[in-house]
């Protein structure tokens, strides 16, 4: 797997960066095109509803749990169209 890749956002009105892997960024952009807001908004997003925990590791797991969401719908698609 490759290395991290570090990108900057602005988060109410501050500079920060968050690195992340390839593979997390490239859902974090599907998160954002399939609610039609920017990556930047997302990320925003997800800042404000991360509690305690760090940016990147909530990241990570909003990501995970999109990804698998999108399984388990089309597992659902699967068993109601058999």
């Amino acid at each position: 797997m490759p290395g991290l890749k570090k990108r900057s956002v602005n988060l109410a009105g501050h500079a920060t960066s968050v690195a992340l892997e390839p593979e997390f960024w490239a859902v974090l952009e599907i998160m954002s095109k399939d609610r039609r807001i920017s990556l930047a908004a997302l990320i925003a997003e997800l800042d404000s509803k991360r509690g305690e925990s760090l940016l990147a590791s909530f990241c990570r797991l909003s990501a995970l749990s999109f990804v698998q969401n999108k399984g388990g719908a089309a597992k659902r698609r699967k068993l109601v169209d058999a």
